[in-house]
Protein backbone atom coordinates (compact mmCIF):
# COMPACT_ATOMS: atom_id res chain seq x y z
CA UNK A 1 0.00 0.00 0.00
CA UNK A 2 2.57 2.28 0.83
CA UNK A 3 4.45 1.95 -2.74
CA UNK A 4 1.23 2.66 -4.47
CA UNK A 5 1.08 5.73 -2.66
CA UNK A 6 4.37 6.30 -3.44
CA UNK A 7 3.67 5.50 -7.02
CA UNK A 8 0.14 7.36 -6.95
CA UNK A 9 2.01 10.73 -5.75
CA UNK A 10 5.04 10.28 -8.35
CA UNK A 11 2.59 10.39 -11.48
CA UNK A 12 0.73 13.25 -9.91
CA UNK A 13 4.28 15.39 -9.76
CA UNK A 14 4.95 13.85 -13.05
CA UNK A 15 1.21 15.07 -14.48
CA UNK A 16 1.79 19.10 -12.92
CA UNK A 17 5.36 19.08 -14.02
CA UNK A 18 4.24 18.09 -18.12
CA UNK A 19 1.17 20.50 -17.44
CA UNK A 20 3.62 23.42 -16.38
CA UNK A 21 5.97 22.73 -19.42
CA UNK A 22 2.71 22.58 -21.61
CA UNK A 23 1.86 25.84 -20.67
CA UNK A 24 4.76 27.56 -21.91
CA UNK A 25 6.40 30.59 -20.78
CA UNK A 26 4.76 33.42 -19.12
CA UNK A 27 4.66 37.03 -20.51
CA UNK A 28 5.37 39.57 -17.35
CA UNK A 29 5.63 42.88 -19.66
CA UNK A 30 5.86 44.76 -22.91
CA UNK A 31 7.34 47.91 -23.21
CA UNK A 32 6.95 50.22 -26.67
CA UNK A 33 10.40 52.97 -27.15
CA UNK A 34 9.40 55.16 -30.49
CA UNK A 35 12.09 57.14 -31.75
CA UNK A 36 12.94 58.75 -35.14
CA UNK A 37 16.18 56.59 -35.49
CA UNK A 38 13.84 53.21 -34.54
CA UNK A 39 10.92 51.90 -32.23
CA UNK A 40 11.73 49.25 -30.38
CA UNK A 41 9.08 46.63 -29.05
CA UNK A 42 10.18 44.32 -26.05
CA UNK A 43 8.21 41.84 -24.61
CA UNK A 44 9.63 40.15 -21.19
CA UNK A 45 9.16 36.51 -20.31
CA UNK A 46 9.77 34.03 -17.72
CA UNK A 47 11.84 31.93 -20.58
CA UNK A 48 13.25 32.44 -23.60
CA UNK A 49 10.81 33.11 -26.78
CA UNK A 50 10.76 31.22 -30.55
CA UNK A 51 9.55 33.75 -33.31
CA UNK A 52 8.74 33.36 -37.18
CA UNK A 53 8.57 36.76 -38.69
CA UNK A 54 7.20 37.53 -42.50
CA UNK A 55 7.34 41.21 -43.58
CA UNK A 56 4.25 42.35 -45.75
CA UNK A 57 4.36 44.87 -48.27
CA UNK A 58 1.64 46.97 -49.49
CA UNK A 59 0.94 48.35 -46.96
CA UNK A 60 4.22 47.70 -44.66
CA UNK A 61 3.42 45.61 -41.93
CA UNK A 62 5.58 42.62 -39.88
CA UNK A 63 4.11 39.77 -38.72
CA UNK A 64 5.66 38.18 -35.50
CA UNK A 65 4.70 34.70 -34.50
CA UNK A 66 5.18 33.82 -30.56
CA UNK A 67 5.55 30.57 -29.77
CA UNK A 68 4.37 28.71 -26.99
CA UNK A 69 2.54 31.09 -25.29
CA UNK A 70 -1.42 31.98 -25.07
CA UNK A 71 -2.20 35.58 -24.88
CA UNK A 72 -2.49 37.35 -21.35
CA UNK A 73 -2.97 40.52 -20.36
CA UNK A 74 0.53 42.28 -20.83
CA UNK A 75 0.01 41.43 -24.61
CA UNK A 76 -3.62 42.74 -25.28
CA UNK A 77 -1.66 45.88 -23.59
CA UNK A 78 0.75 46.33 -26.16
CA UNK A 79 -1.93 47.33 -28.66
CA UNK A 80 -2.62 50.82 -26.28
CA UNK A 81 1.04 51.35 -25.81
CA UNK A 82 1.36 52.39 -30.07
CA UNK A 83 0.69 56.14 -29.72
CA UNK A 84 -0.27 58.23 -32.59
CA UNK A 85 3.61 60.28 -32.53
CA UNK A 86 5.39 56.91 -32.96
CA UNK A 87 7.53 57.98 -36.06
CA UNK A 88 7.46 54.16 -37.46
CA UNK A 89 4.33 52.11 -35.83
CA UNK A 90 0.66 53.57 -37.28
CA UNK A 91 -0.43 50.69 -34.32
CA UNK A 92 -0.01 46.78 -33.20
CA UNK A 93 -2.74 43.74 -33.60
CA UNK A 94 -2.43 41.00 -31.21
CA UNK A 95 -4.66 37.59 -31.22
CA UNK A 96 -4.20 34.18 -30.66
CA UNK A 97 -3.30 32.85 -34.07
CA UNK A 98 -3.71 28.70 -32.87
CA UNK A 99 -2.63 26.76 -29.83
CA UNK A 100 -0.06 27.81 -28.27
CA UNK A 101 1.11 30.55 -30.65
CA UNK A 102 0.05 34.33 -30.00
CA UNK A 103 0.33 36.77 -33.45
CA UNK A 104 1.42 40.47 -33.69
CA UNK A 105 1.30 42.46 -36.70
CA UNK A 106 2.79 45.71 -36.26
CA UNK A 107 0.91 48.38 -38.98
CA UNK A 108 4.33 50.64 -40.52
CA UNK A 109 4.14 54.43 -41.33
CA UNK A 110 6.98 53.25 -43.79
CA UNK A 111 9.65 51.11 -45.23
CA UNK A 112 11.43 49.19 -42.65
CA UNK A 113 13.99 47.03 -42.18
CA UNK A 114 13.17 45.14 -39.02
CA UNK A 115 15.55 43.20 -36.03
CA UNK A 116 14.34 40.63 -33.97
CA UNK A 117 16.25 39.13 -31.45
CA UNK A 118 16.29 37.48 -27.84
CA UNK A 119 18.48 38.79 -24.83
CA UNK A 120 19.31 36.78 -21.81
CA UNK A 121 18.63 37.55 -18.10
CA UNK A 122 20.12 40.71 -16.63
CA UNK A 123 19.35 42.52 -13.87
CA UNK A 124 16.67 43.80 -13.83
CA UNK A 125 15.38 42.08 -16.57
CA UNK A 126 14.57 38.55 -16.95
CA UNK A 127 14.57 37.13 -20.87
CA UNK A 128 13.54 39.72 -23.21
CA UNK A 129 12.43 39.76 -27.35
CA UNK A 130 13.47 42.79 -28.77
CA UNK A 131 11.80 43.82 -32.28
CA UNK A 132 13.56 46.70 -33.37
CA UNK A 133 11.95 48.87 -36.57
CA UNK A 134 14.74 50.31 -38.40
CA UNK A 135 13.37 53.14 -41.38
CA UNK A 136 15.12 52.02 -44.57
CA UNK A 137 15.24 55.86 -44.92
CA UNK A 138 17.51 56.98 -42.79
CA UNK A 139 18.05 60.74 -42.26
CA UNK A 140 21.49 62.95 -42.89
CA UNK A 141 22.14 64.25 -39.45
CA UNK A 142 24.42 66.55 -41.06
CA UNK A 143 22.44 68.04 -43.83
CA UNK A 144 19.79 68.43 -40.95
CA UNK A 145 22.39 70.66 -38.80
CA UNK A 146 23.29 72.53 -41.93
CA UNK A 147 19.66 73.37 -43.09
CA UNK A 148 19.08 74.54 -39.54
CA UNK A 149 21.50 76.91 -39.94
CA UNK A 150 20.33 78.46 -43.22
CA UNK A 151 16.51 78.84 -42.06
CA UNK A 152 19.01 81.11 -39.06
CA UNK A 153 20.42 82.84 -41.97
CA UNK A 154 17.22 83.38 -43.98
CA UNK A 155 15.59 85.36 -40.69
CA UNK A 156 18.41 87.86 -41.33
CA UNK A 157 16.32 89.20 -44.61
CA UNK A 158 18.90 87.04 -47.02
CA UNK A 159 17.03 85.55 -50.38
CA UNK A 160 16.37 82.14 -51.31
CA UNK A 161 18.33 82.67 -54.38
CA UNK A 162 21.48 83.69 -52.22
CA UNK A 163 21.11 80.57 -49.67
CA UNK A 164 20.75 78.34 -52.81
CA UNK A 165 24.19 79.45 -54.05
CA UNK A 166 25.64 79.24 -50.76
CA UNK A 167 24.73 75.84 -50.26
CA UNK A 168 26.41 74.72 -53.21
CA UNK A 169 29.44 77.17 -52.98
CA UNK A 170 30.23 75.77 -49.25
CA UNK A 171 29.70 71.99 -49.84
CA UNK A 172 30.64 71.36 -53.29
CA UNK A 173 33.62 71.79 -54.90
CA UNK A 174 34.68 74.78 -56.93
CA UNK A 175 35.08 74.64 -60.55
CA UNK A 176 35.76 77.06 -63.76
CA UNK A 177 35.64 79.65 -61.01
CA UNK A 178 32.23 79.64 -60.77
CA UNK A 179 32.10 82.53 -58.24
CA UNK A 180 32.70 85.09 -60.75
CA UNK A 181 29.41 84.20 -62.70
CA UNK A 182 27.64 83.99 -59.19
CA UNK A 183 24.91 86.63 -58.68
CA UNK A 184 25.80 90.54 -57.47
CA UNK A 185 23.09 89.96 -55.02
CA UNK A 186 25.12 86.71 -53.95
CA UNK A 187 28.03 87.52 -53.90
CA UNK A 188 27.00 90.11 -51.17
CA UNK A 189 25.76 87.99 -49.20
CA UNK A 190 28.48 85.15 -49.32
CA UNK A 191 30.68 88.04 -48.82
CA UNK A 192 28.55 89.44 -45.44
CA UNK A 193 28.89 86.15 -44.27
CA UNK A 194 32.58 85.85 -44.14
CA UNK A 195 33.05 89.31 -42.92
CA UNK A 196 30.77 88.40 -40.03
CA UNK A 197 32.71 84.86 -39.50
CA UNK A 198 29.88 82.64 -39.86
CA UNK A 199 30.59 80.44 -42.37
CA UNK A 200 32.37 78.08 -39.96
CA UNK A 201 29.44 76.14 -38.60
CA UNK A 202 31.12 74.22 -35.10
CA UNK A 203 28.83 71.18 -34.07
CA UNK A 204 29.21 70.03 -30.53
CA UNK A 205 28.03 66.09 -30.01
CA UNK A 206 25.62 65.83 -26.55
CA UNK A 207 25.66 62.25 -25.58
CA UNK A 208 22.75 62.02 -22.54
CA UNK A 209 23.77 58.50 -21.86
CA UNK A 210 21.65 55.29 -21.32
CA UNK A 211 18.41 55.63 -22.36
CA UNK A 212 14.88 53.05 -23.00
CA UNK A 213 15.43 49.98 -21.81
CA UNK A 214 18.73 50.94 -19.69
CA UNK A 215 17.66 53.32 -16.99
CA UNK A 216 21.18 53.70 -15.49
CA UNK A 217 21.61 54.50 -11.84
CA UNK A 218 18.31 55.26 -9.84
CA UNK A 219 18.51 57.30 -7.30
CA UNK A 220 16.96 56.30 -3.55
CA UNK A 221 13.85 58.67 -4.42
CA UNK A 222 13.39 56.93 -7.30
CA UNK A 223 15.11 59.23 -10.04
CA UNK A 224 16.17 57.53 -13.35
CA UNK A 225 19.68 58.68 -14.42
CA UNK A 226 18.99 58.36 -18.06
CA UNK A 227 15.79 61.04 -17.52
CA UNK A 228 18.24 63.81 -15.94
CA UNK A 229 20.75 63.64 -18.42
CA UNK A 230 18.61 64.12 -20.93
CA UNK A 231 16.88 67.42 -19.96
CA UNK A 232 20.49 68.49 -18.64
CA UNK A 233 21.57 67.69 -22.57
CA UNK A 234 18.77 69.35 -23.97
CA UNK A 235 19.07 72.73 -21.98
CA UNK A 236 22.55 72.52 -22.95
CA UNK A 237 21.46 72.18 -26.64
CA UNK A 238 19.38 74.98 -26.61
CA UNK A 239 22.35 76.98 -25.33
CA UNK A 240 24.87 75.97 -28.10
CA UNK A 241 22.41 76.64 -30.60
CA UNK A 242 22.27 80.31 -29.42
CA UNK A 243 25.91 80.88 -29.18
CA UNK A 244 29.31 81.55 -31.11
CA UNK A 245 32.84 81.37 -31.08
CA UNK A 246 34.81 84.48 -31.84
CA UNK A 247 32.07 84.72 -34.70
CA UNK A 248 31.24 81.26 -35.25
CA UNK A 249 27.67 79.63 -35.26
CA UNK A 250 27.63 76.48 -32.89
CA UNK A 251 24.83 73.78 -33.48
CA UNK A 252 24.20 70.82 -30.67
CA UNK A 253 23.52 67.20 -32.04
CA UNK A 254 22.92 64.87 -29.73
CA UNK A 255 22.83 61.29 -29.98
CA UNK A 256 19.34 60.48 -28.17
CA UNK A 257 16.83 63.44 -27.47
CA UNK A 258 14.22 61.43 -26.40
CA UNK A 259 14.19 57.98 -24.30
CA UNK A 260 15.35 55.69 -25.78
CA UNK A 261 18.67 53.53 -26.50
CA UNK A 262 21.91 53.75 -28.40
CA UNK A 263 24.77 51.36 -28.06
CA UNK A 264 28.20 52.50 -27.34
CA UNK A 265 29.06 52.23 -31.06
CA UNK A 266 26.79 53.80 -32.41
CA UNK A 267 26.81 57.25 -29.88
CA UNK A 268 30.43 57.24 -31.17
CA UNK A 269 29.81 56.79 -35.13
CA UNK A 270 26.47 59.37 -34.63
CA UNK A 271 29.60 61.90 -33.72
CA UNK A 272 31.76 61.02 -36.72
CA UNK A 273 28.81 61.09 -39.00
CA UNK A 274 28.66 64.67 -38.14
CA UNK A 275 31.78 65.44 -37.93
CA UNK A 276 31.29 66.95 -34.66
CA UNK A 277 33.88 69.43 -33.25
CA UNK A 278 33.65 68.01 -29.37
CA UNK A 279 31.76 65.18 -27.88
CA UNK A 280 30.28 65.47 -23.97
CA UNK A 281 28.45 62.23 -23.00
CA UNK A 282 26.57 63.23 -19.99
CA UNK A 283 26.17 61.03 -16.85
CA UNK A 284 25.22 60.84 -13.25
CA UNK A 285 26.19 57.79 -11.50
CA UNK A 286 26.06 56.20 -8.23
CA UNK A 287 28.12 54.18 -5.84
CA UNK A 288 27.82 51.91 -3.22
CA UNK A 289 27.17 53.64 -0.24
CA UNK A 290 25.34 57.37 -0.59
CA UNK A 291 28.15 59.36 1.26
CA UNK A 292 30.05 59.98 -2.09
CA UNK A 293 29.52 63.62 -3.68
CA UNK A 294 31.03 66.12 -6.35
CA UNK A 295 31.35 66.04 -10.20
CA UNK A 296 33.96 64.43 -12.05
CA UNK A 297 34.63 64.71 -15.37
CA UNK A 298 37.00 61.67 -17.40
CA UNK A 299 38.96 61.62 -20.81
CA UNK A 300 39.53 58.71 -22.36
CA UNK A 301 42.84 56.09 -21.51
CA UNK A 302 45.24 54.29 -23.92
CA UNK A 303 46.49 52.52 -21.07
CA UNK A 304 45.70 51.83 -17.21
CA UNK A 305 42.79 54.15 -15.68
CA UNK A 306 43.89 57.10 -13.49
CA UNK A 307 42.24 55.77 -10.53
CA UNK A 308 40.49 52.64 -9.02
CA UNK A 309 37.22 54.11 -9.13
CA UNK A 310 37.76 55.73 -12.72
CA UNK A 311 38.36 51.92 -13.70
CA UNK A 312 35.48 50.61 -11.52
CA UNK A 313 33.26 53.76 -13.77
CA UNK A 314 34.42 52.77 -17.03
CA UNK A 315 33.71 49.07 -16.25
CA UNK A 316 30.13 50.05 -15.47
CA UNK A 317 29.40 52.37 -18.06
CA UNK A 318 31.04 50.28 -20.78
CA UNK A 319 28.48 47.48 -20.00
CA UNK A 320 25.29 49.29 -20.42
CA UNK A 321 24.88 47.61 -23.88
CA UNK A 322 23.65 44.39 -21.74
CA UNK A 323 21.29 46.12 -20.62
CA UNK A 324 20.10 48.63 -23.18
CA UNK A 325 20.38 44.94 -25.19
CA UNK A 326 22.68 45.03 -28.55
CA UNK A 327 21.55 42.18 -31.31
CA UNK A 328 24.76 41.11 -31.46
CA UNK A 329 24.17 39.57 -34.45
CA UNK A 330 23.63 42.35 -36.30
CA UNK A 331 25.40 43.08 -39.93
CA UNK A 332 24.77 46.29 -39.45
CA UNK A 333 28.35 48.15 -39.87
CA UNK A 334 27.11 50.99 -37.96
CA UNK A 335 26.87 48.71 -34.81
CA UNK A 336 29.63 46.36 -36.28
CA UNK A 337 32.55 48.59 -37.54
CA UNK A 338 35.22 48.69 -35.16
CA UNK A 339 36.38 51.91 -34.15
CA UNK A 340 36.76 51.95 -30.68
CA UNK A 341 40.77 51.30 -30.91
CA UNK A 342 41.32 53.80 -33.18
CA UNK A 343 41.69 57.15 -30.62
CA UNK A 344 45.11 58.77 -30.94
CA UNK A 345 47.41 60.38 -29.09
CA UNK A 346 46.62 64.30 -29.87
CA UNK A 347 42.58 63.30 -29.46
CA UNK A 348 43.45 62.39 -26.23
CA UNK A 349 45.59 65.39 -25.44
CA UNK A 350 42.58 67.41 -26.43
CA UNK A 351 40.12 65.72 -24.46
CA UNK A 352 42.45 66.29 -21.22
CA UNK A 353 42.37 70.02 -22.23
CA UNK A 354 38.64 69.82 -22.85
CA UNK A 355 38.00 68.49 -19.33
CA UNK A 356 40.11 70.68 -17.88
CA UNK A 357 38.30 73.77 -18.95
CA UNK A 358 34.58 72.14 -18.15
CA UNK A 359 35.76 70.65 -14.49
CA UNK A 360 36.61 74.14 -13.63
CA UNK A 361 33.31 75.54 -14.23
CA UNK A 362 31.35 72.84 -12.52
CA UNK A 363 33.72 73.68 -9.73
CA UNK A 364 32.35 76.97 -9.36
CA UNK A 365 28.45 75.82 -8.77
CA UNK A 366 28.95 73.14 -6.78
CA UNK A 367 31.11 70.28 -5.41
CA UNK A 368 33.67 68.31 -6.80
CA UNK A 369 34.56 64.18 -6.34
CA UNK A 370 37.82 65.10 -7.87
CA UNK A 371 39.76 68.02 -8.70
CA UNK A 372 41.75 66.70 -11.55
CA UNK A 373 40.26 65.28 -15.20
CA UNK A 374 40.34 61.32 -14.39
CA UNK A 375 41.19 58.84 -17.59
CA UNK A 376 39.89 55.44 -18.06
CA UNK A 377 38.51 53.07 -20.70
CA UNK A 378 35.27 54.55 -21.66
CA UNK A 379 33.64 53.80 -24.78
CA UNK A 380 31.98 56.14 -25.86
CA UNK A 381 34.76 58.48 -25.94
CA UNK A 382 36.70 57.11 -28.13
CA UNK A 383 35.84 58.76 -31.56
CA UNK A 384 38.99 59.47 -33.36
CA UNK A 385 40.44 63.28 -34.11
CA UNK A 386 37.28 63.99 -31.86
CA UNK A 387 38.20 65.49 -28.40
CA UNK A 388 35.53 63.70 -26.15
CA UNK A 389 34.45 64.14 -22.10
CA UNK A 390 32.52 62.42 -20.00
CA UNK A 391 30.67 63.88 -16.98
CA UNK A 392 29.61 62.79 -13.91
CA UNK A 393 27.05 65.61 -12.75
CA UNK A 394 26.65 64.27 -9.68
CA UNK A 395 26.18 61.04 -7.86
CA UNK A 396 22.27 60.10 -7.91
CA UNK A 397 23.06 57.83 -5.28
CA UNK A 398 23.30 60.67 -2.71
CA UNK A 399 20.27 61.85 -1.67
CA UNK A 400 20.89 65.36 -1.43
CA UNK A 401 22.14 65.22 -5.33
CA UNK A 402 19.53 63.72 -6.21
CA UNK A 403 17.52 66.29 -5.05
CA UNK A 404 19.63 68.84 -6.86
CA UNK A 405 19.62 67.61 -9.80
CA UNK A 406 15.88 67.53 -10.11
CA UNK A 407 15.92 71.28 -9.34
CA UNK A 408 15.51 73.24 -12.27
CA UNK A 409 17.68 76.21 -10.99
CA UNK A 410 20.73 73.78 -10.45
CA UNK A 411 20.01 71.94 -14.10
CA UNK A 412 20.16 75.88 -15.68
CA UNK A 413 23.63 76.66 -13.37
CA UNK A 414 24.95 72.94 -14.41
CA UNK A 415 23.70 74.16 -18.17
CA UNK A 416 25.67 77.10 -18.04
CA UNK A 417 28.66 76.23 -16.42
CA UNK A 418 29.21 73.54 -19.33
CA UNK A 419 28.45 76.10 -21.38
CA UNK A 420 31.49 78.03 -20.16
CA UNK A 421 33.29 75.47 -20.16
CA UNK A 422 32.89 74.76 -24.01
CA UNK A 423 33.62 78.33 -24.66
CA UNK A 424 36.67 78.46 -22.35
CA UNK A 425 38.28 75.43 -24.30
CA UNK A 426 37.36 77.50 -27.86
CA UNK A 427 39.05 80.56 -26.65
CA UNK A 428 42.26 78.45 -26.15
CA UNK A 429 42.00 75.95 -28.77
CA UNK A 430 39.82 77.05 -31.98
CA UNK A 431 38.42 74.64 -34.14
CA UNK A 432 40.98 73.81 -37.30
CA UNK A 433 39.18 75.13 -40.90
CA UNK A 434 37.66 72.65 -43.12
CA UNK A 435 36.38 72.19 -46.19
CA UNK A 436 32.72 71.87 -44.36
CA UNK A 437 31.22 75.23 -43.76
CA UNK A 438 28.35 77.61 -43.20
Amino acid sequence: MKRRGILKTSILVLSLGLQDIARGASILAVRVWPAIDYSRVTIESDTQLKTELRMISNPPRLAVDIQGIELNHPLRELMGKIKSDDPNILRVRVGQFAPGIVRLVLDLKKEIAPQVFTLAPIKPYQHRLNIDLYPTQVQDALATLIAQRLIEVSKKNQTADALGDLIFEKIQPMENDQKNTTPESTEKTIESLKEDKTDRLIIIALDPGHGGEDPGAIGPGGTQEKDVVLRLALLLRDRINSSQSRGNPMRAFLTRDADFFVPLQVRVQKAMNIKADLMISIHADAFFTPRPQGASVFALSQGGASSSTAKWMADKENKADLIGGVNVKNKDPQVGRALLDLATTSQIKDSMKLGTAVLSEIGRIGKLHKSQVEQAGFAVLKAPEIPSVLVEAAFISNPEEEAKLNDESYQSQLAEALMRGIDSYFASNPPLARSRTI
